[in-house]
Order: structure tokens, then sequence, then C-alpha cells
């Protein structure tokens, strides 16, 4: 480990920032696979309780189940449940949960999506520096000095390959990020959905109901 970092200092002073990308990188990563693991978590049982609800007329009920259970799928429930018992309109009220839940979901997203762009950028700073740092000894000694030369080129070649593996770590990690966003968010559609056609069905049977006596 100790030769491993001896190595990595080699690099120069842009090991410096890419450090800092590498941490942010890996910071972000942790957090938002916590979280999003959380907000995947199956709803399949609670709309099916909610669903037995409605169908008994029970929407109090119903929205004590979505009030009890976490996540941004159950938010957009109770969402609607409560515009419902309110007397608004539960789609419009579930769509506008929806656009507020799904930034946080991406939230610090940006950062990763960053640290993808600047890494290898660093990287090449890196090679440049490492490559001009050897022409000046070259132009200076020649090649009487060819450790100089080479601790330059080392210099180059160890920025370039860690803003690499910076960025392809981070490109993976914001890749599943975004693939996971994009699962949560359709689940969250489809539990909207099944809910509206739920209390279309209470209102239609409620009607027929009415319409016999």
């Amino acid at each position: 480990m100790v030769e491993f970092l001896r190595t990595l200092a080699k690099g120069g002073a842009v090991m410096i920032p890419l450090g800092i990308c590498s941490l942010a990188s890996l910071t972000v990563l942790i957090e938002r696979i916590i979280i999003l693991r959380r907000a995947s978590a199956s709803n399949e049982g609670l709309m099916a309780g909610i669903r037995a609800c409605v169908a008994k007329g029970n929407l109090g009920g119903a929205l004590e189940k979505a009030q009890a259970s976490r996540g941004p799928a159950a938010s957009v429930l109770v969402r609607g449940l409560s515009a419902f018992l309110t007397g608004l309109n539960p789609q419009e009220a579930m769509d506008e949960e929806a656009l507020a839940q799904l930034p946080l979901l991406q939230r610090r997203l940006v950062v990763l999506d960053t640290v993808v762009t600047i890494a290898p950028l660093l990287g090449l700073l890196g090679t440049v520096i490492g490559m001009i740092s050897s022409f000046h000894i070259l132009a200076l000694s020649g090649t009487e000095h060819p450790a100089g030369i080479t601790a330059g080129i080392a210099e180059a070649l160890i920025a370039t390959a860690t803003g690499l593996v910076i960025a392809i770590f981070s490109l993976v990690g914001f890749n599943w990020c975004q693939e996971r966003v994009r699962t949560i968010g359709a689940e969250i559609e489809r539990r909207a959905v099944q809910l509206g056609n739920s209390l279309a069905e209470m209102e239609r049977r409620d009607e027929v109901t009415l319409a016999t006596f």
C-alpha cells in the first residue's frame, strides 16, 4: 500500500486535484447507492393493500398505509389519495409529486458527471507537465541525466492512468445511478396509474349504486 502511494505521488502536483475528484466521486456514489436502493424497494405489497382498501371504500385506511411507507412511490400515492379526499384531481397531484421526487433521486449526480469529464483532462494536464519537465531536463543536460528524463515520463504516464481510472470508475457509477433513477421513475408512474384506475373504478361503482336507488 505504501509503495502504491509512493508511485501515485510520482504523478506530480496534478495528483492533488485528481485525488479530490476520486474522493468526491466515491463519496457521492456510496451515498447515491444507499438512497437509490432504499427508493427502489418493492411496492407490490403496499399497492395491494391500498387497492384492497379503495375497493372497500376505505380511503382513510388506504392513506394510512401509504403514509406508513417510505420512498418516492409511497409519497406519490399519499399525494394522490390526499388530493382525492379533498376533492382535487388525484392524477394531477400525483404528477406534480412525481416531478418533485425525480430531482431528489438525481441529486449530486452532476458531481459524477463532472468527474467523468474533468478527470481525463487533469490526467492529460499531468502528461503535458511531465513531458515539459522531461524536455526541459533534456535541453539542459542532454542525455547525461536519464533519471531526470524518465522521472518526467513516469509523471506523465501515472497522471494519465490515474485520470482514466477515476473517469472509468465514475462513469460506471453514473450510468448505474441513471438507470436506477429511470427504473424508479417507471415504478412511480406505474403505481400512480394503478391508484388512479382504482379510484376511478370506485367512483364508477358508487355512481352505479346511486343510480339503482
